[in-house]
C-alpha cells in the first residue's frame, strides 16, 4: 500500500473491459494510483489522454514491484500465467471471467492464492447487479412457486473471439447468474454447439443445466452469430413467471401474475380446453440504480484491505469454469456429463444412461 493512503491497482490489458476497470478505478477513494500493462503501447497512450497521471507497463513482471492489487482483463487462455505470476509476488487478484480455461488451472489459482494469502476474485459482474439480486430474492422466498424451468439468452452478431468459442465466451455470465439466483451448482450438463463462420472455434451452442437442490432444468442459449442483441433470463414457476432484460432501459425485471392448471374435469368434457389460463397484472418491481462493475472492483479493494473473502471467490470461479469444461466435453462427445467427472481435478467415468 502506498504511504498507507490507498492501493496502488493495475489493470492488465486495456481492451474493452479493461479501459472499463481504468475509468471505474479512477472513482474509488481506496485506490491510491492506477497503472496499466500492456504490450501494445498505443493502448495505454489512449488511455493516458483520459487519465494522465496513470502509469504504464508494458508488461506484468516489472509492473508488480509497485502493485498492491492487479486486475486481469486479458484473453483466458492467459489468465491462468498471469494470475500466478502476480500472486506469486503477493498481489491480490481479480481475474475477469472466465478464471481460467479448466478447472485443474483454476485449482491451481485457488491453491497459489490460499499458500500466499491473497485475494483470488473473479469477475462475475452480475451477481452484483440489483436485478439479479431481485431474481435470487424472488426465487429464494418462493415468490414464483414451485420452479418450472429457467431460460437464458445471450445472443448477438459477434464480436468473435481469438483464443476461446463462444460457450467460454458468453456462457460465463449466465451461469454465474443462474447457480447465484439457483444457491446451488447442476449436477449434469448436456452442451449442443456448432461452428458456421469460424472453422476453429464454436460460434453457437445451447446447454441444458440440471440442478437437484432445486430439482430445476436451466436452458442457457448463446450465440455470436444471431441478427439481434439479446440478453434476457426468463424464470418460470407455478404461481408466477418473471423476465430479466439486460438491454432494457427502464423496468429491466418485469413479474407476470400468470400461470396455467389442468382442469379436473378435462377429460371428461372434450369439448372444452384441457388446461386453465390464469392471466394478471404485470408488475415491474423497485431496483436499487447502481453500476455492477464499480460494486465489484470496490468489493475486490475492500477485500483486500481489510482480509474479507470475496463474493464471488475463486470456488464461485471455479464453478463457473467445471461446468464450462463439462459442456465442452458434452459437446465433444455427444453426451451428459456429470459435474463430479471434474471433482478433485481427476476425470471419472460418466454414470450410466441419459441424466437429462
Amino acid at each position: 500500500m502506498a504511504n498507507g493512503a490507498g492501493l496502488r491497482v493495475g489493470v492488465v490489458g486495456c481492451g474493452y473491459w479493461g479501459s472499463k476497470h481504468v475509468r471505474v478505478l479512477h472513482s474509488l477513494d481506496s485506490v491510491d494510483r492506477v497503472a496499466v500493462v500492456d504490450p501494445n503501447p498505443e493502448r495505454a497512450l489512449q488511455l493516458s489522454r483520459n487519465y494522465p497521471a496513470m502509469d504504464s507497463y508494458t508488461t506484468l513482471p516489472e509492473a508488480l514491484p509497485n502493485l498492491d492489487a492487479v486486475i486481469i482483463a486479458t484473453p483466458p487462455s492467459t489468465h491462468r500465467p498471469l494470475a500466478l505470476m502476480a500472486i506469486e509476488a503477493g498481489v491480490h487478484v481479480l481475474v475477469e471471467k472466465p478464471l481460467a480455461t479448466t478447472s485443474a488451472d483454476a485449482r491451481m489459482m485457488l491453491d497459489a492464492a490460499q499458500a500466499k494469502g491473497v485475494v483470488l476474485m473473479v469477475g462475475h459482474t452480475f451477481e452484483y447487479h440489483s436485478a439479479v439480486w431481485k431474481l435470487r430474492e424472488m426465487v429464494q422466498n418462493r415468490e414464483l412457486g414451485e420452479l418450472y424451468y429457467l431460460d437464458t439468452a445471450r445472443l448477438n452478431l459477434g464480436l468473435y473471439q481469438n483464443d476461446c468459442n463462444v460457450l467460454f465466451d458468453l456462457a460465463p455470465h449466465d451461469i454465474s447468474i443462474l447457480n447465484y439466483v439457483l444457491g446451488a451448482k447442476p449436477v449434469s450438463v448436456k452442451c449442443w454447439s456448432s461452428r458456421h463462420a469460424h472453422r476453429q472455434l464454436e460460434d453457437v451452442g445451447y446447454l441444458r443445466l440440471r440442478y437437484e437442490n432445486p430439482d430445476v432444468i436451466a436452458n442457457v442459449h448463446v450465440s455470436w452469430l444471431d441478427p439481434c442483441k439479446v440478453r434476457r433470463v426468463t424464470i418460470v414457476g407455478s404461481e408466477k413467471m418473471v423476465i430479466f432484460n439486460d438491454l432494457a432501459t427502464e423496468e429491466r425485471i418485469k413479474v407476470h401474475d400468470k400461470g396455467v392448471s389442468e382442469r379436473p374435469d378435462s377429460g371428461l368434457d372434450l369439448t372444452q380446453p384441457p388446461m386453465s389460463y390464469r392471466y394478471g397484472d404485470v408488475v415491474a418491481p423497485f431496483l436499487l440504480v447502481n453500476e455492477p462493475l464499480k460494486l465489484e472492483d470496490e468489493h475486490f479493494l475492500d477485500c483486500a484491505i481489510s482480509g474479507m473473502h470475496p463474493l464471488t471467490d475463486g470456488e464461485n470461479g471455479l464453478a463457473v469454469v467445471e461446468v464450462l469444461e463439462a459442456a465442452q466435453r458434452s459437446a465433444e462427445q455427444g453426451r451428459p456429463v456429470r459435474l463430479d467427472e471434474f471433482a478433485g481435478g481427476s476425470v471419472r467415468p460418466s454414470a450410466v444412461g441419459e441424466l437429462l
